[in-house]
């Protein structure tokens, strides 16, 4: 028997990818099984465990191919050396809502996390790595909001830990939104808006510059 290459075992690793991403979409995470996905993508269950270690660990990376175009434009925010780093925050999100309303497959693993998820029993580790994740996720807009305040770009006052949060829940809920209801408002049209709200929030509300007592005993 010829012995598999490195072009193959990516070849089986995208099959699987892809039959996980549509199982989940039609069934769910819960109801589908790893014995499900490996009948659609036409492989074996020792495949599928050549390639994850279990559920969650597909899709964390169904979640990860969705990071990869934003990388360098996050990089670049995050770079103190970058001297636009909010017009690099403000491009990558404009981006993001774009691709999720243009990109069908973008669309589908965002209403799978969104939507079809259910963190219970084996999806416990999916719970962890998407607090870990988050976690990550706040400190690298933490930083992102620090470059732009040190470039004059954001009030010299800003709490970047509270404005981080409130920017993360701000893009989060708006895609939640309106997955749930693509006819409420159009979301490629209304992108650059929707983030010019968000970014005017960070320059100009009182509660998010300086830090009340009661704020410090929540942070």
């Amino acid at each position: 028997m010829a012995r598999k290459t490195k072009d193959d075992a990516l070849h089986t690793r995208n099959q699987i990818l892809e039959a996980a991403e549509q199982a989940f979409y039609q069934r769910g995470m819960a109801r589908t099984t790893l014995a499900d996905i490996a009948t659609l993508a036409g492989v074996s269950r020792g495949a599928i465990y050549w390639h994850f270690e279990n559920k969650a660990a597909l899709v964390q990376a169904l979640l990860d191919s969705l990071h990869e175009p934003f990388d360098e434009l996050a990089k670049a925010s995050e770079n103190a050396n970058e001297i636009n780093p909010l017009g690099c925050m403000r491009t990558l999100l404009i981006q993001v809502f774009q691709q999720v309303a243009l990109d069908p497959k973008t669309r589908r693993i965002n209403e799978i996390l969104f939507h079809k998820c259910e963190f219970i029993d084996e999806m416990c580790d999916l719970r962890r790595q998407r607090h870990a994740n988050s976690l990550d996720c706040h400190l690298r807009i933490e930083l992102a909001l620090r470059n732009a305040v040190n470039r004059g770009q954001l009030p010299a006052a800003l709490n970047t830990a509270r404005a981080s949060r409130c920017l993360h829940a701000y893009i989060e809920g708006t895609l939640a939104q309106w997955l749930l209801s693509p006819e409420a408002f159009d979301l490629y049209k209304d992108a650059e808006c929707l983030v010019d709200c968000v970014l005017d929030m960070l320059r100009h509300s009182p509660s998010l510059q300086g830090q009340s007592p009661v704020c410090r005993q929540a942070l």
